[in-house]
């Protein structure tokens, strides 16, 4: 049996299979989170495609040199507990570099409150997770000082985009809305994406929308990730807009956790 790695010590992989310890900080150019609980994961291979690919296209890294990492971090994750390890790609002077750091997950939250974010999206790679990392951070440190727990993404013509760590969904009367992905760049939401197929599997009818905030006043909105799963919008400051109540959250959410699984060695 591999040893589990310290908790929160970030490791540097190597390429025999090994994880010494490195120092916290600095830029990380590709990274990537996701919730395991007493060993099982939401779409553990979505999640793997994701990171994989990011760190093809951006910096063609070999595919399966990022699977070969992701094995080894998997095995190297506790089996039991609530975990929310961290996989990270640093470009150091044309060397790729991958981290492993094995965290606590917080408790779930239930409930979360927005803020509209007042500026323009200055992300440079919006459909990958990693590179606007530390603008996004500023970003989310604001909505924390104005009593928020997330901030709402606007485009440059005032559409609901994303939340600075979270995707968004909202719902009108039986119909599950997603923000339009052909018009908008949204980030590839392993969450999202999940939800949007228990809806197809459910007959549940999703629709692709472009809406501002004023639009989902009223209306019963999540705000959704893979660590807290969905967490319905409590509250909105910065705009207009009253947030609904959230009837179909505590069963979808239960839905979600139902599809956890235990990953696959690749």
């Amino acid at each position: 049996m591999t040893t589990a790695l310290p908790v929160g010590e970030r490791r540097r992989w190597s390429a025999d299979g090994g994880f010494r310890p490195a120092p916290v900080g600095g830029p990380v150019d590709v990274v990537d989170s996701w919730l395991v609980s007493d060993g099982r994961v939401v779409a553990p291979e979505a999640h793997a495609e994701r990171f994989t690919s990011a760190c093809a296209a951006l910096f063609s890294v070999p595919r399966e040199r990022t699977s070969a990492f992701l094995r080894a971090a998997a095995r190297r994750v506790p089996a039991s507990g609530r975990w929310f390890p961290r996989m990270e790609l640093t470009v150091v002077e044309g060397e790729f570099v991958f981290h492993l750091w094995v965290r606590p997950a917080p408790a779930r939250g239930t409930g979360v409150r927005v803020w509209v974010y007042d500026g323009p999206d200055r992300r440079l790679h919006p459909t990958v997770k990693g590179p606007d990392l530390e603008w996004l951070t500023r970003v989310r440190s604001a909505a924390l000082g104005r009593g928020a727990d997330e901030a709402v993404l606007l485009s440059g013509d005032g559409l609901l985009v994303e939340g600075a760590t979270t995707a968004l969904l909202w719902w009108r009367d039986d119909t599950l809305c997603v923000p339009d992905a052909t018009r908008l760049d949204l980030l590839p939401s392993v969450t999202r994406r999940t939800l949007l197929r228990i809806a197809a599997d459910s007959g549940t009818r999703v629709v692709d929308v472009c809406d501002r905030p004023e639009d989902v006043s009223g209306l019963e909105t999540w705000a959704v990730n893979a660590l807290h799963g969905i967490r319905p919008v409590r509250a909105w400051a910065g705009a207009a807009v009253t947030a609904g109540p959230a009837p179909r959250a505590a069963l979808w959410q239960a839905r979600l956790e139902a599809s956890a699984a235990v990953p696959h060695p690749a």
